[in-house]
């Protein structure tokens, strides 16, 4: 069975007094078999920046690479977060069954313009977006980065100095 390491981020921006994160919204792409439908209340997916652990490098600088890449904003670290480990099956080449670990890290803004993006990484990223902490336990796609968000928010709660 082949395994993946990944590792992405969390970060934290403290704007007018609220607290957003950057998330990203992959490009959805169409089922080859059903037409491409878009309505109004069809919601974008959301999703933590997050990517594979290139050879020589630690997850913790993946997960600053990874943000500043699909963001656009670079950051620092707070404290680790959690490793999600899973199952998938490759949708692509080989059908291959995949053993993921992703380990996610809270960070702390730095700079940059959320969405300034490479023209290259449009690929993977439709845009990149400040979200509210509050409200990403409800508008995240994956189960597992909510859980990572609340974690997060348990985090700040407990650590006001962070």
């Amino acid at each position: 069975m082949v395994r993946e390491i990944s590792a992405g981020g969390v970060v934290v921006r403290r704007m007018s007094g609220t607290c957003y994160i950057a998330v990203i919204e992959p490009p959805r792409e169409p089922s080859l078999d059903r037409p491409i439908r878009k309505t109004k209340s069809q919601s974008p997916l959301l999703a933590l920046p997050k990517g594979l652990v290139d050879p020589g490098e630690k997850p913790e600088q993946t997960a600053l690479r990874e943000v500043q890449e699909e963001t656009g904003v670079t950051a620092s670290p707070i404290a680790k977060l959690a490793d999600i480990k899973y199952f998938y099956v490759r949708s692509w080449g080989d059908k291959e069954r995949v053993f993921k670990i992703v380990s996610f890290y809270l960070l702390r803004y730095q700079s940059g313009e959320i969405d300034d993006v490479s023209a290259p990484m449009r690929i993977e990223v439709k845009r990149a977006l400040w979200l509210p902490l509050e409200d990403a336990p409800k508008q995240l796609a994956y189960r597992s980065e909510r859980d990572v968000v609340r974690r997060a928010q348990e985090y700040l709660n407990s650590h006001p100095e962070a």
